[in-house]
């Protein structure tokens, strides 16, 4: 039953036994978005994910800048400057679920000179800004990234995190992908005319669909825990293997059912007479 399943749902993609130039062009295709995918796994797990958390590190190494250092020293030392500056205007924003929180900020002495910082969320200082605040700046590498009024502090949006989760969850999620795309180019080329189950409905379609919902679900909820970002290494592949063999029980069950209703009267009567 298993076999025939899997043969059924070949034979829709299945191209035409006597033209096997297309499935090779389309394995060719896919060999390469494959390389690409691998290209853009590499570099995460290479520059994005080392260089977010070599930053970070750098931040909590930072210590304040001395007094009337010149902006050559602060480069230099790769310290904390503290700047002083007047609230001219708060605004939220809302887009579907997500929200965006904006302050703009004025040089008391220069009213013409004004920067917005962005906060992700509301609190704890946000809500408590009005026009008019006289607030304390922090500046790393030229960008606000705290500010605090009456001791409460905030990070800004510009704050170096050591939160690489979701990093690691694309970098994962594009190497799956990248082997998904290989494997099912590879069986093209070699069996332009019999690459069935490798096709796209509906084993591929599952396979990718799963990859990006497991990839994205896990970088998030592993952000939001606090888990350790190199464990999503592992947790990603374990889930999409365990959804993937789910769907397929589920798929073997429907097809082995649906054999069973267009089994022949006859065949059924037997059964049960021999019974």
């Amino acid at each position: 039953m298993a076999e025939r399943a899997w043969a059924t749902a070949g034979k829709k993609a299945s191209p035409d036994r006597k033209s096997p130039g297309r499935p090779r062009l389309t394995g060719v295709a896919l060999i390469v978005l494959s390389l690409l995918w691998a290209v853009l796994s590499y570099l995460a797990f290479t520059v994005w994910v080392p260089g977010q958390q070599e930053r970070y590190e750098h931040y909590r190494a930072a210590e304040p800048c001395p007094a009337q250092a010149t902006p050559q020293e602060v480069a230099a030392k790769d310290c904390l400057t503290t700047w002083h500056f007047t609230v001219a205007k708060t605004e939220s924003t809302s887009a579907g679920k997500a929200s965006n929180y904006e302050a703009t900020l004025k040089d008391k002495g220069d009213d013409s000179w004004q920067r917005v910082v962005r906060f992700s969320d509301s609190g704890p200082l946000f809500d408590e800004l009005h026009r008019g605040d006289e607030v304390i700046a922090t500046g790393w590498r030229r960008d606000i990234v705290v500010l605090s009024e009456g001791g409460v502090r905030q990070n800004t949006s510009d704050a170096p995190r050591d939160e690489h989760q979701g990093n690691a969850a694309m970098g994962v999620l594009v190497a799956l992908l990248a082997a998904q795309s290989l494997v099912f180019g590879a069986v093209r080329l070699a069996r332009p005319t019999a690459y069935a189950p490798f096709v796209w409905e509906p084993y591929g379609r599952w396979l990718a669909f799963t990859n990006i919902c497991v990839g994205v679900g896990v970088g998030a909820a592993s952000g939001w825990l606090g888990i350790p970002w190199w464990t999503v290494l592992v947790t990603v592949p374990i889930v999409v293997c365990a959804v993937m063999a789910r769907l397929l029980r589920q798929q073997r069950r429907a097809a082995a059912s649906s054999a069973r209703v267009r089994r022949p009267r006859w065949q059924q009567d037997s059964r049960v007479s021999s019974r």
